[in-house]
Parts: structure tokens; sequence; C-alpha cells
């Protein structure tokens, strides 16, 4: 038996507690984190004067935005262009491409990094090193940075997990070879809420109670016999879920409380009823939050697809940030929206744009961000990184940074192996407050 639970991966055991619950219990809540809290926010990067940022929500563009067509135009080159025209923004000197119009009207609380550069230009990879600072390996999984942010920053909502992931299908990468507590709870369709969540119609409480106590008869005797962290986390599975399933937090997650303007005023897709969901989870004390808006792999029809998409995306993230911002929660809430990789400056015969990892864009807005600002520089055609240069790693770095975490805190892999919270990177300091 022993050796059966160390050859468990962590999707076995996910699914072995998920059924497990689901046959004993009743119920069918999706795997979440445990309540346990990290070492507080004390341990602060040497020079950092503080931090700003407490919540993350990051805006995953998976597929590769056109950088081109969002966050770096080139008006001066047709040829390269095309027909996206660019806008000025709330910031002087700053321009973004037209089909982010309403986002241009932000920029004076946003910064753009215009100089991302990797040299991995397939999805997978390029997802992977984007999300966890490292370059993909057959040997190990590496934690997502939202793992790291739940690992580190110290939970503020004892009830509410710290990492919820919004979108984004079911082969999303979590917790690596941290304990699974600190892996993202996943939401497939933000109006629908946190499935499973409620007790099965066929029990009472009197019955639940029942099921529970016998459950936790059962575990004792297991845990006591292996007292490994992972089976650790998932007996706490039990009792987080119970925990949320009886509390008011619940609510957090279900935006049809939220007022019909409101609703109508992130937008009907599900991208942006995430982002409104990622609101209510920021203002619960939720840590860090990533919705995903897929459908960016634009080789075909890049300027009908891109201009569709960004009419998604320009309404929801411009009402994200007023909406932050009117509730005061703009300057603790960092607001993050890139991609895996750009798109090429030359233009195929299908009229599409194809994978460019060589250089792309990344926008930061709200707490720790100074306002009206652009960083780096692509050539003339957006082609190559002109003036300084960013990789993945700096980027988390300086989400990382902003939030007060300690850059240089070592965690060690079951196999001793030492890694950090950003890897090598450094943090784009002329970009902070």
């Amino acid at each position: 038996m022993k050796q059966l639970i160390r050859n468990f991966d962590d999707l076995g055991r996910r699914q072995f507690i998920a059924h497990a619950a689901k046959a004993c219990l009743g119920v069918g809540l999706l795997p979440m984190l445990g309540d346990k809290v990290s070492s507080p926010l004390n341990a602060l990067t040497p020079g950092v004067r503080h931090a700003t940022a407490r919540y993350v929500i990051y805006l995953n563009m998976a597929g590769g935005m056109t950088h081109l067509d969002t966050l770096d135009p080139k008006p001066n080159n047709p040829k390269v262009q095309g027909p996206t025209k660019a806008v000025q923004t709330s910031a002087d000197g700053i321009i973004l491409a037209e089909n982010f119009s309403k986002t241009a009207a932000h920029m004076h609380n946003a910064a753009v990094i215009r100089s991302i550069s990797t040299n991995q230009g397939a999805h997978e990879q390029a997802g992977y090193l984007m999300h966890t600072s490292y370059v993909k390996r057959g040997t190990i999984v590496h934690p997502t940075f939202g793992s790291w942010v739940a690992k580190m920053s110290g939970q503020i909502n004892r009830t509410i997990p710290m990492n919820v992931r919004i979108g984004g299908g079911s082969n999303e990468l979590g917790a690596g070879f941290l304990e699974s507590q600190f892996g993202p709870l996943p939401i497939g369709n933000p109006k629908a809420g946190l499935a499973n969540s409620k007790m099965a119609d066929y029990l009472n409480e009197d019955r639940f109670g029942r099921r529970l106590a016998m459950a936790d008869k059962m575990n004792t005797k297991f845990v006591g016999r292996f007292p490994q962290k992972k089976v650790r986390a998932y007996t706490d599975l039990y009792k987080d879920a119970v925990k949320l399933m009886r509390s008011e937090d619940l609510k957090a997650f279900d935006i049809a409380q939220e007022p019909k303007n409101i609703q109508e005023f992130y937008g009907e897709s599900n991208f942006a009823q995430g982002c409104l969901l990622a609101r209510r989870l920021i203002e619960n004390q939720v840590r860090y939050v990533e919705v995903t808006r897929g459908g960016w792999d634009t080789h075909d029809e890049n300027f009908d697809r891109a201009g569709e998409n960004c009419m998604d995306v320009d309404q929801a993230l411009s009402a994200l940030l007023y909406d932050l911002e009117h509730r005061g929660l703009l300057k603790e809430t960092l607001v993050v929206l890139t991609s895996e990789f750009g798109r090429t400056p030359d233009i195929n015969p299908r009229n599409g744009r194809d994978h460019w990892p060589k250089a792309f864009s990344a926008f930061m807005a709200g707490g720790a961000i100074k306002g009206g600002t652009a960083y780096g520089k692509s050539d003339e055609n957006g082609k190559e990184v002109a003036e300084n240069p960013v990789k993945p790693p700096d980027l988390n770095a300086t989400i990382a940074y902003a939030l007060g975490l300690p850059l240089n805190e070592i965690q060690y892999s079951p196999s001793g192996r030492p890694f950090t919270v950003a890897h090598k990177g450094e943090p784009i300091l002329d970009i902070l407050a």
C-alpha cells in the first residue's frame, strides 16, 4: 500500500480524492487549496521599499496575441501594420492599436512592455515558460507563478483559496512540485460559479455529518501510517471543501448577484464575465486570479480575428480597470495582460500572422505600477528587440517584487533541487512606482 501511494501521480491523487468525496460524501467540489498559511509577507526582497500590490489578476491571451495589432503598433510601416491603425492614449507619447481604444483611456494608470523575447515558439513550451519562469523539462514539473504566490504570500481570506484559474481548459499547469494545496482552483464557466459546491439533494445535515465523521475516522489511521505532505494535503481537501460549502464566502463565486448593468458593462462573453468574477474574488481577498482568453492563434485572417477578439478583451479590460479604480482596489491590485508569444510582422498569404517569440508585449496596470510608462522597444518592424530586452522570468520577477515576495527564497523539489519564484529574473524597476 505504501508503495502504491508513492506511485500515484498528481492527477491520480486528485481523481482518487474527487471520486471518493463524491461517493462517500455526496459532493463533487473541484480540487482546491488548503487553508494553511505559509510564512506571511515579512521577508521582502532586499531593496524593496514596500509591497504596494496585494493581489494579481493575470489575463492570459492564449494562442499568441498579435503585438502589432494590440500593444505595439507600427503606424509608420504600413507593410507590416496592415489595416490596423494606432490611437493616442491617456498617457502622452504612448500609442496603442485601435483595437484597444477603450484600454487606451487607462494608460495613465498602466505600463506597456514592448521588448519581451524568448526562444520558445511552440504553444505548450512557450506557455510553460511564461507561467513558471522555467524551460519545460521531462524530469520535473515546475509550479505556476500563481502557485508560488499562494505558497509565499500568506492567506488573507481563510475560506476561499488563494489561487483561482478561470477558463483555460483542464490540462493547464498547477502546483508542480509544491504541495497540491497551492495549485489553482479551476473554474470552467464563470457564469456557473463554483461547480459541484452544494450538498447532494439526497443528503441532509445529519446524514452528511455522519459521513464526514466516518471519513475522518478512516483517514486518521491512514494518514498516521503515511505521513507524507501530499497525503496530508488531500486529507485537508475534505475540510476545506466543507468549510467553503458552509461559508457565506461561497457567494463570491456567484456573478448573478452583480447588478445587470455591471454584467453588461464587462460584456457577455465567458472572458468578460471571468474578469467580473476576478474582481469579485479580489474583493474577497483572493491573492491570485488568472483569466484565460483563447483564440489568438491567427495564422488565417489575422486582422478580422484579432479585431473580434479585441472587441471582447478591450471592453472587459477597460471595465475591470474602471471598476477596480472606482472601488478603491486598483492601487493594491496588479492587472497583467500578456501572451506566450507574439505574431510575425510578415503577413502570410492567408492574411494571417504566424508564431513570433522574438519580440512581443505585456500590459500592466494598478498596484505598484508607474502609470503612463512604456518600457523597451521593438525595432521598426516589430521583429526584434531594439532596447531593454525582457525575458519571461523578468516579467514574473517584476510581479513578485511588486507583491513583496522574496525573489531569492529557495524552495526545494522532492529530489532536493533548489528553485526560486522567478528563476534568475530581474524586476523591471523602471515601471514600478
